[in-house]
């Protein structure tokens, strides 16, 4: 039960990571300072897939197998990684700029 909690923590902090940093792939600083919110988009599917190894790679320690999965099973994953990405999206993109204000 623990590895199941501990997954959904890495998920979370994962969906977040591409909001919250301004290196390119947590690597490189882009020329102007600014990462585009395309890359970001591409972090954030790079780190969905990653999160899915993971699991498969968990499950499958853990039970011996994995189950078989139709596709919607991936969307609704997808849409929960979204979800999960709200805080760290609000924050780069609204919530800063409150900050910087004050």
């Amino acid at each position: 039960m623990m590895n199941v909690w501990l997954l959904l923590f890495l998920a979370l902090i994962a969906a977040n990571l591409p909001w919250l940093s301004e290196r390119v792939f947590f690597i490189f600083l882009p020329k102007n300072g600014i990462k585009p919110a395309w890359i970001r988009f591409l972090e954030w599917l790079l780190l969905y897939f990653i999160v899915g190894f993971i699991a498969l790679g968990l499950e499958s320690k853990l039970y011996g197998s994995t189950h078989s999965r139709d596709w919607e099973f991936y969307v609704i994953t997808l849409c929960l990684f979204m979800i999960g990405a709200f805080p760290g999206f609000i924050y780069r993109n609204e919530f800063r700029k409150h900050l910087r204000h004050k």
